[in-house]
């Protein structure tokens, strides 16, 4: 009788034991790096971040992520700020010289700020992965903030940022549908009072379907436009088209009053082949034809006529 209770207990236990591996397998995991030396020494002041060597931190974080991967675990990456950790703490009445002070952020930053899967990248492949992803949501961020502070119009009562992005929105599905088929990188610059904003955008089409577009990365782009339409700024559209036995072909537009205007193929060439910074002329590039942009109508999104 002893020997059947033992023998209970242990099967008991390994089923305990194979349950609990079971579930490791499908919990997801995510690591918050420092991918800058500046962020690495600003935690250094903490006593219980023991690490010196940021290239060594680096070294021992990719094989942490080449081990959870191993395990069949998903992992995804994300940007510890130390600023931001600081401010955490401070707002949650927590420790910051605490490891799971540490924990919780990186649980929060996961939850609400930007990261990358990982699938197997080097280090130095995903670091500026992660570096872009955090601009692109920063740039989100501050463009969304500047859209909801516009308010109301006195004429009409309209939401004017809503308004702006729903224009946006269909400026950018205008553009993709008369872009055709190809690879298409497009790029939005909508400068503000304090900053130039960027917006990019990759997508494909083929020759029979509508353009593929990350629903993220088509708003993201929307909401960086919508403020150029919003504010009435000089802003600019690029588009790169590639496509198969072709040379690349670039085409431009000027935002000018809620509209994209045109470009003529000699502007497009002049944009795209002057330095921005010194203004000194920059040689094309082969293989490249600088072409007009093309009308891309005057109609108002449905929601608005």
């Amino acid at each position: 009788m002893a020997h059947d209770k033992q023998h209970t207990a242990r099967a008991r236990h390994r089923s305990g034991t194979s349950i609990r591996r079971a579930l490791r397998r499908e919990a997801t995991s995510t690591v918050a790096l420092l991918v800058d030396p500046e962020d690495f020494a600003a935690m250094r002041r903490y006593r219980t971040f023991t690490f010196d060597d940021h290239a060594a931190y680096l070294r021992q974080a990719e094989g942490l992520l080449r081990t959870l991967a191993a395990q069949g675990t998903h992992t995804t990456v994300a940007l510890f700020d130390p600023e931001d950790y600081a401010e955490f703490c401070a707002e949650e009445g927590i420790d910051p010289d605490d490891r799971t002070s540490r924990s919780r952020f990186t649980a929060e930053v996961a939850a609400v700020g930007a990261t990358v899967a990982y699938a197997g990248q080097a280090i130095d492949t995903l670091i500026p992965l992660l570096v872009s992803r955090a601009v692109r949501r920063a740039t989100w961020e501050y463009a969304t903030m500047l859209l909801a502070d516009l308010g109301d119009c006195a004429d009409c009562g309209q939401d004017i940022g809503r308004a702006a992005f729903d224009r946006a929105s269909h400026l950018l599905a205008r553009l993709l549908d008369t872009a055709g088929p190809g690879t298409h990188h497009i790029v939005c610059s909508t400068p503000t009072e304090n900053e130039q904003l960027l917006a990019v955008l990759h997508t494909t089409r083929d020759p029979d379907g509508p353009a593929r577009l990350a629903s993220t990365e088509g708003a993201e782009f929307a909401t960086v436009l919508a403020v150029g339409v919003a504010l009435e700024r000089r802003g600019g559209v690029v588009l790169r088209t590639t496509a198969p036995g072709a040379p690349d072909r670039v085409h431009g537009w000027r935002l000018q009053r809620g509209s994209l205007l045109p470009l003529t193929a000699g502007e497009v060439f002049s944009a795209y082949c002057t330095d921005a910074d010194t203004g000194d002329p920059v040689s094309p590039e082969p293989g490249v034809e600088y072409c007009a942009g093309f009308d891309l109508g005057a109609d108002e999104p449905e929601a608005h006529r």
